[in-house]
């Protein structure tokens, strides 16, 4: 396997796309048609380099990544709107008076903000909340930490399963496997087609699900640690660290999209094991799209001439 750089997300009907400060996202429409948009996004650490440090870069490339994944996920969604002929309400168009052209940007803020308070409340304080029901019963913090952990990994795996009986979602971790059986197929010297994509791993090391498990796994070695009597020090402490620990993560998860020895896949199982909840074999259609995504903002036959000479246009 040899590092591509590329990386994506998978939206409403379509793929995102992203290598280095270019990105594409590619949406099959109603009528069957496949739209492409290109756009450029540069990112925080490149814009201040001691935030590209290690350890402290990987905050703000999660950051970076929920802008671009907002803005692609809102333009797939435009192709898909209800009622466009509806007028808006009073609400909406005092937001749209007072906002104008700044309304969409705002909104997202929001959105992603929203999105941050929800996630640390259901997947770092709720299952410290009801760890702590159990410590009549359990004197060991070692074994409460393991507890709080366990406890955090169960309420996501519920999450996934919940939300993927919505239609939309498991058509999106459709998508969510062309993308990473794209990726696959370049970094394991293959041509870009449907046939070879279609026979490549929907399984990726570098996938944001297997960052999330990394996070989980993480934060039990940190709160084994950190210790505190106080709850609602406990309870700070879950939000104090995340950076940390997201930073830890990422460090990890960059190093194993990197090498390719027996420790370094070994230690990735567990994320690679949780991307089955995420990843859905992907029909033809979708490889289509996510191909048409890669190609917009990749040079994949410079990149195979140069990491696997000999390579066949037909295999």
């Amino acid at each position: 396997m040899k590092y591509s750089g590329i990386g994506g997300q998978a939206v409403i009907e379509g793929i995102m796309m992203q290598n280095g400060d270019d990105y594409a996202i590619a949406v099959r429409k109603p009528d069957g048609e496949i739209e492409v948009k290109r756009d450029r996004y540069v990112s925080l650490t490149e814009k201040y380099p001691i935030l590209g440090l290690p350890f402290i870069r990987g905050v703000f490339k999660f950051a970076d990544s929920m802008v671009v994944g907002m803005r692609a996920l809102t333009w797939s969604c435009s192709f898909f709107e209800d009622d466009e002929d509806a007028q808006p309400g009073k609400f909406e168009q005092w937001l749209d008076r007072v906002f104008g052209e700044k309304l969409e940007s705002i909104l997202m803020t929001v959105v992603m903000i929203f999105s941050f308070i929800m996630a640390i409340g259901i997947f770092m304080l709720l299952p410290l909340g009801i760890a702590r029901i159990c410590k009549p019963f359990i004197s060991s913090e070692t074994a409460m930490a393991v507890l709080e952990g366990v406890i955090r990994i169960v309420i996501f795996i519920i999450y996934i399963k919940l939300v993927s009986r919505m239609e939309d979602i498991r058509r999106t971790f459709m998508y969510h496997g062309s993308e990473h059986k794209c990726i696959n197929c370049l970094e394991h010297g293959l041509a870009l087609n449907v046939a070879n994509v279609r026979g490549s791993s929907k399984e990726h090391k570098r996938c944001g699900t297997s960052f999330i498990m990394i996070v989980m796994i993480i934060s039990i070695l940190f709160f084994m640690v950190i210790r505190t009597d106080t709850v609602w020090l406990r309870f700070l402490s879950r939000i104090v660290l995340i950076p940390v620990i997201a930073g830890v993560s990422y460090e990890f998860l960059r190093f194993a999209g990197r090498h390719d020895s027996k420790l370094v896949n070994l230690l990735s199982r567990p994320g690679m094991w949780m991307q089955g909840l995420t990843t859905t074999e992907p029909d033809d259609s979708m490889i289509e799209v996510a191909i048409a995504a890669v190609e917009e903002v990749f040079d994949w036959k410079a990149y195979l001439d140069e990491n696997f000479p000999g390579w066949k246009e037909t295999e």
